[in-house]
């Protein structure tokens, strides 16, 4: 996998301009890891992914994958083919398909 070397970069820290709109010295980084995690991958540098990965785990940063509600197709197919997720897998599109589905129903 292109990350498994993620624990070889303990100083990498994630860009704060990812997370804006919020005040980070009050950050619940538990609370909001959806929010970070598809910042990351919507908009992240190596750097942010080496971050939240020695932040979350490889194991848990894979299953907060699953659980973000909205990502493009782009990132939907980054994220299967870098980290090993099966699309049916995610949440994300699991709502397209029911979307498209209706929509053409």
């Amino acid at each position: 996998m292109f990350f498994d070397n993620y624990k070889k970069h303990q100083d990498a820290r994630l860009r704060s301009s990812l997370l804006w709109e919020y005040d980070l010295t009050r950050f619940d980084w538990n609370a909001m890891q959806n929010i970070v995690l598809q910042r990351v991958i919507e908009r992240g540098r190596i750097n942010d992914f080496y971050a939240v990965l020695n932040l979350y785990g490889l194991k848990e940063f894979k299953v907060g994958v699953k659980n973000i509600p909205n990502l493009n197709e782009k990132d939907i197919a980054f994220v299967c083919t870098i980290f090993g997720i099966k699309k049916h897998e995610l949440k994300c599109y699991a709502q397209k398909q029911f979307h498209q589905k209706h929509l053409t129903s």
